[in-house]
């Protein structure tokens, strides 16, 4: 029988076959092979002995949080308490786009901002939607929720972001524990305990712990230049260029940075990810 893990407790996963959940072992062989399952896997399992048979190809997966087959993902970005991080959210744009992950940015907390505050804040955003991001603000529910039908989605972000509140006015029936913010250290206390794959909107969700560090390491460089999609638009004198070391007559990303027409903390953001690769 097919089916599809929705948590993991211990060494005891949960599989949905057609709306019925199993309590599932592995396969003694599965840590020989190096085989470990992850939520979002879709399995066959024995349903009578209750072990979980065959790991089923994944179209994607994550290693941080651990979950595999992901249509999208929502990046949940405060503006401030905690303040806006452009390094963040161009780490997860980063792992998204790799991961061939579609990306959602949903910014929380514009109300705690002057309105100068809210105008500079506008106008970033609008530089996401013109390199192809889809930005939502956390009070724009009813459109929020039509992105969910069919599709499995990955909640992300900022620790202390809002995710749990943002899921309660989704759907008032999840009752997600919403956690406080720390001042003196200007993140959130974690509420998310593990990751597990949940229904939403006539779709799944998996909601994630919060973090605030992504290791880039096992990254090639070549991967991370391809994951900033507006560097396509511009040309360079050479096909292999890194958009570092070229002068901006040679590199047509440099040029356009210098310009404004990309965006300063970007290609900053850029450059620090290669050197933390090579790190």
């Amino acid at each position: 029988m097919k089916g599809q893990i929705v948590k993991i407790i211990s060494n005891l996963y949960f599989v949905n076959c057609d709306g019925l959940i199993y309590e599932c072992h592995s396969r003694g062989n599965f840590r020989k092979n190096k085989i470990t399952p992850v939520v979002g896997d879709f399995c066959v399992i024995d349903e009578k002995n209750r072990y979980i048979l065959e790991i089923l190809p994944r179209k994607n997966a994550l290693i941080r949080p651990l979950v595999a087959n992901i249509d999208q993902g929502l990046i949940v970005t405060s503006l401030k308490t905690p303040d806006f991080s452009f390094n963040l959210l161009d780490k997860l744009l980063l792992i998204m786009e790799i991961n061939k992950i579609k990306p959602i940015i949903c910014i929380t907390k514009e109300d705690l901002l002057t309105e100068n505050e809210k105008e500079e804040y506008r106008k970033i955003m609008d530089y996401y939607r013109k390199i192809g991001y889809v930005v939502y603000y956390n009070n724009e529910i009813d459109e929020l929720k039509k992105i969910f039908k069919d599709k499995t989605t990955v909640f992300t972000g900022q620790t202390g972001a809002g995710k749990s509140s943002l899921f309660n006015k989704l759907d008032k029936n999840l009752n997600f524990e919403v956690g406080e913010v720390s001042i003196a250290l200007g993140r959130g206390k974690h509420t998310t305990r593990c990751v597990e794959l949940i229904s939403l909107l006539g779709g799944k969700l998996v909601d994630t712990p919060g973090f605030s560090s992504i290791d880039l390491s096992m990254l090639k460089s070549e991967d991370i230049k391809g994951a900033f999609v507006e560097f396509n638009d511009y040309k360079c004198k050479y096909k292999d260029c890194m958009h570092t070391k070229e002068s901006t007559l040679e590199c047509g990303v440099k040029k356009a940075t210098e310009e404004g027409k990309i965006l300063k903390s970007r290609y900053d953001d850029y450059i620090k990810f290669l050197c933390d690769n090579k790190s």
